[in-house]
């Protein structure tokens, strides 16, 4: 008998499919994509919110735009010509992903609002049971996890974060659309990629805009500008010119791998960029506080034509001075200075190398991915792991770029992934599964080259574990990713029927 003004918990049949994938940005549309062009049609997208999008969903704070240009940023099999900038502010790419999406008739695969909170993989039948929140239950064959990795936000370990009561608080990642900043005193804590576009648009707006600063950013110039009606007419027209344009670009972005590799070449630009900070910033005291004492590369490169104006506005204050802790006021920093302020926007990144840690997936031996990792992810080629059969990572581990697309990373992966799939299906297999030892070889040789590139070259970055040791990058041409994920060597893996 059921509790009066209770309802019983609504109990949902198991969806049965052959391929799970788990969200809807650049890689889980990709997958999607993929698998319907390969006549897959036994799948489904799990997708936490209620639109597609990914990061680009997620990042929608004033100024969000990309740093990667627009011609590139896309798919290779979907042009778009018509961008408007050279770089793509946030608008148009998440209005790109929604066309995707329609175009290729991979919505209606899509399960929207479901929140994955596990993964277990039964040895016995060879599925993953995918479980969420809301008790939906999905089984299938593989598993696909796009969620990627900036969507998890990192909230700064500030004595007293909860305590400030005078005004909003929230991540730049979870920016509240009802916050107007005209007039008010604000402080923005963190200098990175968010942080920079933020603040020339807070600097306009606010009466008083707080910046507080841990480590000064390599900030180079942004090549932006807008792309007219008669050029996007004419890549429309011929999309052999935008596939050529495209091409030239990516050849461009592809030999900056050399400075990351060679850390000796990025540091022959760095005399040219402290020049460029000297021209833009005339203030000695701003502008010393604004260069950087490591390697160029070393953190992530910034883009911004208009950061180092902003910062010199009246009402802009740059803070080098470490935070001691927050108040219900406002923001103390170590030298026992209070700012009180009216708003606190937090610039603070994403947690990288966490960014499975919502979800509890679970292999064989009850044996879970993100304790096996202890906060140090590890893969074959970013895409598959030792002891997670049928198990495929998009945007994994050591696949990030500092020089190019990621657009043409994803592309990799998903063929890889999708030539795994294939083969678990032809050959009426139960499970494919990476070697160790194969596994163990990789991660060997690629910590062997970054220990040699700009990452390593003495700072810390979020590219980096508590232990120092580099889960994010790729180290090289994504040529040499390319060639290695053109086809999987069966060889590399065990497959059990």
């Amino acid at each position: 008998m059921t509790t009066a003004g209770r309802h019983p918990p609504i109990v949902v049949a198991p969806v049965e499919v052959e391929v799970a994938v788990v969200g809807t940005g650049f890689s889980g549309l990709c997958m999607a994509i993929k698998l319907k062009q390969a006549g897959i049609e036994s799948f489904v997208v799990l997708e936490k919110a209620e639109r597609v999008g990914g990061t680009w969903r997620e990042n929608t704070y004033p100024g969000a735009a990309c740093d990667v240009p627009s011609h590139l940023y896309s798919f290779s099999f979907e042009q778009n010509p018509t961008w408007t900038r050279a770089f793509s502010p946030q608008q148009e790419i998440l209005a790109y992903l929604e066309r995707c999406a329609d175009k290729y008739g991979v919505r209606p695969a899509i399960r929207f609002g479901f929140a994955v909170e596990s993964a277990s993989f039964d040895q016995d039948t060879g599925r993953w049971t995918v479980r969420a929140r809301d008790g939906r239950i999905v089984i299938a064959r593989a598993l696909v996890l796009g969620n990627g990795a900036l969507h998890v936000p990192a909230f700064p370990d500030i004595a007293g974060l909860d305590s400030f009561n005078k005004g909003k608080c929230f991540h730049s990642a979870r920016w509240d659309p009802s916050f107007d900043a005209r007039g008010k005193r604000v402080a923005l804590i963190g200098t990175g990629a968010s942080a920079i576009q933020i603040v020339p648009e807070l600097a306009g707006l606010a009466g008083k805009l707080h910046l507080f600063q841990r480590n000064p950013a390599w900030v180079l110039p942004k090549p932006d500008h807008a792309i007219g009606g008669r050029a996007r007419s004419l890549y429309a027209r011929l999309p052999a010119l935008q596939r050529l344009v495209r091409a030239s670009i990516y050849w461009q972005l592809e030999w900056r791998a050399l400075g990351f590799s060679k850390p000796q070449i990025l540091r022959l630009a760095e005399p040219v960029v402290r020049r460029y900070i000297a021209a833009k910033v005339h203030d000695p005291a701003l502008r010393a506080a604004l260069t950087p004492d490591y390697r160029m590369g070393c953190k992530r490169i910034l883009l911004s034509n208009d950061y180092y104006p902003a910062l010199q506005r009246p009402g802009v204050e740059v803070i080098t001075e470490g935070i001691a802790r927050i108040e219900p006021t406002g923001v103390r920093t170590r030298d026992g200075v209070l700012r009180e302020v009216d708003a606190i926007v937090l610039g603070t990144g994403f947690r990288v190398n966490e960014y499975l840690s919502s979800i509890h997936v679970t292999g064989p031996g009850g044996r879970e991915l993100n304790a096996s990792w202890q906060g140090n992810p590890a893969a074959h080629l970013g895409i598959t792991v030792a002891g997670f059969p049928n198990l495929f990572l998009l945007m994994g581990p050591n696949t990030g770029l500092g020089h190019n697309s990621m657009i043409f990373m994803i592309e990799a992966q998903v063929r890889y992934a999708l030539q795994c799939i294939t083969t678990l299906r032809e050959r009426g297999l139960k499970t494919i599964e990476v070697r160790a030892d194969i596994q163990e070889a990789f991660n060997a040789e690629l910590q062997a080259k970054l220990g040699r590139s700009v990452w390593a070259s003495g700072c810390h970055s979020w590219y980096q574990g508590d232990n120092g040791r580099n889960s994010a990058t790729w180290p090289g041409f994504t040529v040499d990713y390319w060639r290695r994920t053109r086809r999987p060597r069966l060889t590399d893996f065990t497959l059990r029927s």
